[in-house]
């Protein structure tokens, strides 16, 4: 498991978004940003809802999903992001994390051969 940024819930509309359609989210890129950081904006009609929509989390870049999340409370079940399997979970102690199965080294959020 390898640390890949901190997502955080905003209502605000940030520069170059990209859109997520099966979470109808827009994130930013966070490989652009100094501290890895992640905006999320929600659409209303967003299918997440909870402590996903509701509380910050981090990412991890994991190399198989089901062996990593083993023991974790599923908080959205696995979904294609066109670049990455992404989950997420619920540590014991309640933290909120994301876990990445990218398909392609160097291929992220707003890579050329990313969403």
């Amino acid at each position: 498991m390898q640390f890949d940024h901190v997502g955080m819930v905003t209502t605000e509309k940030k520069p170059d978004e990209i859109f997520i359609e099966p979470t109808r989210v827009w994130i930013t890129d966070y490989s652009k940003h100094p501290y890895r950081i992640e905006w999320l904006r929600y659409e209303p009609d967003s299918p997440v809802t909870g402590p996903v929509r509701q509380s910050a989390h981090v990412a991890y870049r994991v190399s198989n999903l089901d062996e990593a999340s083993r023991g974790l409370k599923v908080l959205l079940q696995p979904f294609d992001v066109g670049f990455a399997m992404v989950a997420f979970f619920e540590t014991p102690d309640g933290a909120v994390v994301e876990l990445i199965q990218y398909k392609e080294e160097g291929v992220g959020p707003c890579s050329p051969s990313g969403v």
